[in-house]
C-alpha cells in the first residue's frame, strides 16, 4: 500500500515579521492538499522582547546562548505569542490546527547540549521524535504547529534549532508517510552570489554541495540548514525544497536538494 505524502514546512522568523508575505504564505500553506505540519522560529522577536525586559542576548557564531532568563522569554515568545497567533490565523483560514512544543506528548525529546568550547545553556539537541503521537493528531485532520522548543525526558524545556526540529520531525514521520521538507525563509533559495537574490541554484546534490563548500559559496546560516537537508535525505526524507514565502506555489525560483 502506497504511503500518503506528508509535507513538513519550516518558516523563518523574518518571514513571520512581514505581515503581507506571512499572510500570503499561510494561504498557500492551507491550500496544500493532504496532511501537513508547520514548524516556526522567531529569534528576532525573542531578542526584542528580552531587551524590553532588560535581558541581554548573547550569541556565539550566530547561535543563541540560552541562559535561565532567555529560556523564559523564548518559551513565552515561541510557545506563546508566535505559536498561538499562527494557530489563530490558520483557524481563521478554516484550517484546524493545534499549537505544540516538544513537551506536549513528549513529541520532541532532546538532551542538553554538552559544554565544549562554549556553554550554550538551555539549548537542546533532538534525540527522539514521537511519531505515533504526531500521527494521532494528523489522523484527526488537525495540523500540528510546532515551536522550536524541545523537552528532556526529565521535563526540562530547551531552546532547539528550528531547522533541526523540522528535519527531525520529517525524518521520524517517514516511517509512516512519504515525507517532503520545505524550508521557507527570506531568500529565494541557495544563492550562488550572496549579493544577488536572483542567483538561485536550482538543484544541489551532495557532489555539488561539496563543490560549493570548497569554493566557499555557502557560509553562515546556510551551512547548518544544508547539513540538516542531507542528513534528512539519508534518513528517509524523499524531497527537500528551499525558497521564500512563495515556495509552496513553486511558481518562482527555488532550490531542490537531492541525493
Amino acid at each position: 500500500m502506497k504511503k500518503k505524502v506528508l509535507k513538513v514546512v519550516k518558516i523563518g522568523g523574518k518571514l513571520i515579521e512581514n505581515e503581507a508575505k506571512f499572510t500570503e504564505f499561510l494561504k498557500d500553506f492551507v491550500a496544500l492538499e493532504g496532511p501537513k505540519i508547520l514548524v516556526h522560529g522567531g529569534g528576532n522577536l525573542a531578542t526584542e522582547m528580552a531587551g524590553k525586559l532588560g535581558y541581554k542576548t548573547q550569541m556565539f557564531e550566530g547561535r543563541r546562548i540560552t541562559d535561565a532568563n532567555s529560556i523564559k522569554v523564548i518559551t513565552m515568545v515561541y510557545g506563546g505569542l508566535i505559536n498561538k497567533d499562527i494557530v489563530a490565523k490558520l483557524q481563521g483560514l478554516q484550517n484546524n490546527a493545534i499549537g505544540l512544543c516538544g513537551a506536549d506528548g513528549l513529541s520532541i525529546i532532546s538532551e542538553k547540549r554538552p559544554i565544549k568550547e562554549v556553554d550554550f545553556g538551555f539549548v537542546g539537541d533532538v534525540k527522539k521524535v514521537n511519531a505515533n503521537f504526531i500521527d494521532s493528531i494528523l489522523a484527526q485532520n488537525i495540523t500540528p504547529v510546532f515551536s522550536a522548543i524541545s523537552c528532556t525526558e526529565e521535563g526540562l524545556l530547551l531552546n532547539t534549532n528550528g531547522d533541526s526540529v523540522a528535519a527531525e520531525i520529517t525524518q521520524a514521520m517517514s516511517s509512516i508517510y512519504e515525507t517532503e521538507l520545505y524550508f521557507c525563509f527570506e531568500k529565494k533559495g541557495v544563492l550562488a552570489d550572496a549579493k544577488n537574490d536572483d542567483s538561485v541554484i536550482g538543484e544541489i546534490n551532495r557532489e555539488k554541495y561539496e563543490e560549493l563548500l570548497s569554493d566557499k559559496v555557502i557560509s553562515d546560516g546556510m551551512l547548518p540548514k544544508l547539513h540538516n537537508c542531507f542528513q534528512a535525505l539519508d534518513h528517509g526524507v524523499k524531497q527537500i525544497f528551499l525558497g521564500d514565502f512563495q515556495l509552496l506555489k513553486k511558481e518562482s525560483k527555488y532550490t531542490k536538494i537531492s541525493k
